[in-house]
């Protein structure tokens, strides 16, 4: 196991789309939200989800998350999405994500992901691969 302090962040806006009657950002939403940033983060590190699974018949995949919703989000709001890795295990690493206003950083949800690696036929775990690991963990 191991840990990684680097911390990714991505920049969202709020659409009408993401709300609700109320006006602000529908519960569901903030998922898509901390989806992207997980992508983007994916990205930055030299990965892209469909080359993963045509290249090495893998997948990542969400199987567990804590969620706390701290404040709203509301219309046109500019939101900052971060991401930083936590524990890295064999078939599946940590990551704790905090969506936040871009004007002043105040934290409106906070999640704690665990995000496994699987076979993209089969959706059993399998390790990590090497040199995915490598790059994940910098």
């Amino acid at each position: 196991m191991s840990k990684s302090a680097a911390e990714f962040s991505w920049p969202a806006r709020v659409y009408w789309e993401d709300t609700d009657g109320g006006g602000v950002v529908y519960h569901a939403n903030y998922l898509k939200f901390l989806e992207r940033a997980r992508t983007e983060w994916l990205r930055a590190k030299g990965f892209e989800q469909r080359a993963l699974m045509l290249g090495t018949s893998m997948v990542f995949a969400v199987y567990s998350m804590q969620i706390q919703f701290l404040k709203p989000a509301r219309l046109d709001d500019a939101l900052r999405i971060s991401a930083k890795l936590g524990v890295c295990r064999r078939a599946s690493f940590a990551m704790t994500q905090v969506i936040s206003h871009e004007r002043d950083g105040t934290e409106l949800c906070r999640a704690e992901v665990e995000i496994a690696c699987l076979d993209a036929e089969t959706f059993r775990p399998i390790p990590i691969p090497a040199q995915v690991l490598t790059e994940i963990q910098r």
